[in-house]
């Protein structure tokens, strides 16, 4: 009974479930059917309400591009302004106000890039050609106002305002050809002065002009006007530099104008020339950098190819001068010029590589360089031919006296101006090998010293009498060999040099006593020998015997007439150095005076008992130590009997 009732209870609520079920069934279909019929009002509303959108989107796109078209409206009737103002300014031109000349030429630049960058602008074409007709314009005068300011301020530098550059050791004294006070040291100290000295560079454009040039050339650079700029510039520069090495003094000589010239005027040429060289170079040629730097701060290129062209001229002129005389024939007198024309360009090579370091200036730097070089090559050639010439000298003037000859005097000199360009010539040794320059110039010096002795010894051959030979070499390797003991050559020939043409002075000396006395010794000899030879000394008892009266008298006379003919002549001689002069006397008087004396004290009785003694004695060993001081004095003849 109980399982019946909850059977049908729950048949009861089953079929509830199935009413409730379908009921839902039905409110869903009514409400998809709902919702189906909204979304078709909206769809009918939303194609309602796109003609309202569209223009409402179109009114907000009109005020949009109404907005803008005012905003570029505005900013091309601003333009238009600036074109105006600019204008304004470009008509009265640069000179008056630079700076707003400039201002206005930037701001046509700018408005032409505007419109070059808005071509869709209504005229914009038309615009363009008006406002590039106008830069041109304002270009055209910016050209014309930088030749104008350049020209003003271009002048040539008078030469007492570039001497006050130089250091006081460089500056020209009232005397011609000397400068400073140079002329009072010797080439040594010279240079070593010239290693501190102080260089001032001339102002060639007054430095407040030198920003304004500058910026206008920057505008011709921005305008694409580099070579007109270039020109201007080179045209009014170049000219005022070369009239500023004329006024100096600076000209252009051909090798045939140099080889024309006598050696006098040429000399002072190339002393000049130097001077001008250090001017150039230290003063007007880095003055032009200088400026030439500033004006083109910020273009390399041109402000490099403006300096090369700007000096290109003066550098040629000042080179080839020295072209031609390291081309012209070479003589000994010319060694010394050309070593300092050769100490002037190296000096000068660190400036010059400097000034001249850019591509735009390789020529005039191997054009230097080449010179220097030149020069150095010449001179070693020169060292050559002096060598040379000194060996064949053949000088037929005759030191008549036996004295220094010339020629000596000439080599030592020479080889003493050599020694004050040691630093120099062995720079100059090193141009061509690397092999030590001390000892090239050691061999240098020692090959002119024995090409001096090998011509000394021809010269000596001259001389008839064989005492005047031994006495002119004695005179001239003494020359020698004190002139080097005095100079600096002394430490390269070395001492065993020196004490080898000592000893051959020696033997100079040593031979005139024999060849000169050794006759008239023979003459106070017991038997008529040397008293260094067989016979005994003057005095020595012979066998016993003595000489007869006859002989006595005979050699008395003998000795009487030979002294004097020696007097004589030899007081004509001259042995310049003191020192060697008495020493010389000392030697004659050691071995004559003795013997004379002995001779005399012998003999003498023999005569002096006899008739007419002083015939035969006419002199006492005081008359004769008295007169031997008088020889080699280059006493005349008429000197002598006075």
């Amino acid at each position: 009974m109980g399982v019946q009732q909850a059977m049908e209870a729950l048949s009861e609520r089953a079929a509830s479930i199935r009413e409730s079920l379908q009921k839902s069934e039905t409110i869903t279909d009514n409400m998809v059917s709902i919702l189906g019929s909204f979304d078709h009002r909206l769809s009918a509303l939303e194609t309602a309400m796109r003609p309202t959108q569209i223009r409402t989107h179109s009114i907000r796109r009109a005020h949009e591009n109404i907005d803008k078209t005012l905003k570029a409206a505005e900013v091309i009737l601003g333009k238009f302004d600036l074109t105006r103002k600019a204008e304004a300014k470009i008509l009265r031109g640069p000179h008056e106000d630079l700076e707003s000349y400039l201002e206005a030429i930037n701001q046509l630049r700018s408005i032409v890039r505007f419109f070059s960058s808005n071509k869709t602008f209504k005229s914009s074409g038309g615009i363009l050609n008006q406002t590039n007709t106008l830069l041109a314009k304002a270009i055209s005068k910016l050209e014309d106002e930088f030749r104008q300011l350049l020209t003003n301020y271009s002048k040539p530098v008078e030469p007492d305002r570039l001497f006050d550059c130089l250091p006081n050791s460089l500056r020209p004294s009232s005397e011609p050809g000397h400068q400073g006070d140079a002329s009072s040291k010797s080439h040594a100290e010279h240079q070593k002065c010239l290693e501190t000295a102080v260089y001032k560079t001339p102002t060639l454009i007054p430095p407040r002009v030198l920003p304004l040039l500058h910026d206008l050339a920057q505008q011709m650079v921005q305008a694409a006007n580099q070579q007109q700029l270039f020109r201007t510039y080179r045209d009014t520069r170049s000219p005022v530099l070369e009239q500023s090495l004329r006024k100096l003094g600076v000209e252009r000589l051909t090798k045939d104008d140099v080889q024309k010239m006598q050696w006098e005027a040429l000399e002072a040429k190339i002393g000049n020339w130097i001077h001008y060289m250090r001017i150039a170079v230290k003063l007007l040629f880095t003055g032009e950098k200088k400026v030439c730097d500033q004006i083109f701060d910020g273009m390399d290129s041109l402000r490099d190819q403006c300096f090369a062209d700007v000096t290109a001229n003066s550098v040629s002129v000042l080179l080839s001068f020295g072209e031609a005389i390291a081309k012209s024939k070479r003589s000994p007198e010319k060694l010394f010029v050309l070593l300092d024309m050769y100490e002037i360009m190296r000096e000068l090579q660190p400036e010059i590589g400097t000034l001249f370091g850019s591509n735009h200036c390789i020529e005039t730097r191997e054009s230097a360089l080449s010179l220097t070089k030149r020069l150095a090559q010449t001179a070693q050639e020169t060292f050559g031919d002096f060598e040379e010439a000194v060996e064949k000298d053949a000088t037929k003037t005759a030191v008549l006296d036996g004295t220094v000859h010339p020629l000596t005097s000439y080599v030592i000199n020479y080889v003493k101006f050599l020694f004050d360009y040691q630093s120099t010539l062995k720079q100059l040794f090193q141009e061509f090998n690397d092999a030590d320059p001390e000892a090239q110039l050691a061999s240098l010096t020692t090959r002119i010293m024995q090409a001096l002795q090998n011509n000394l010894d021809g010269k000596s051959k001259q001389y008839k009498d064989p005492a005047l030979t031994q006495l002119f070499l004695m005179n001239n390797i003494h020359y020698i060999v004190r002139s080097v003991r005095r100079s600096e050559a002394k430490d390269l020939l070395g001492d065993d040099w020196v004490q080898i043409q000592r000893r051959i002075v020696q033997q100079h000396a040593n031979q005139y006593k024999r060849v000169s006395w050794a006759k008239i010794l023979q003459c106070l000899t017991v038997q008529g020998s040397s008293p260094s030879g067989g016979g005994g000394p003057v005095g020595s008892d012979v066998g016993g015997s003595g000489l007869s009266r006859a002989v006595v008298k005979d050699r008395f006379k003998t000795f009487n007439t030979q002294f004097e003919e020696l007097h004589q002549r030899q007081s004509q001689w001259t042995v310049p150095d003191s020192e060697l002069r008495e020493s010389l006397r000392l030697a004659v008087a050691e071995v004559l005076l003795p013997a004379f004396r002995s001779f005399l004290r012998r003999f003498g009785p023999m005569i002096e008992n006899g008739k007419n003694p002083q015939k035969y004695i006419r002199f006492t060993p005081e008359d004769l130590e008295r007169m031997l001081g008088e020889f080699f004095e280059s006493k005349t003849w008429n000197e002598q009997k006075r």
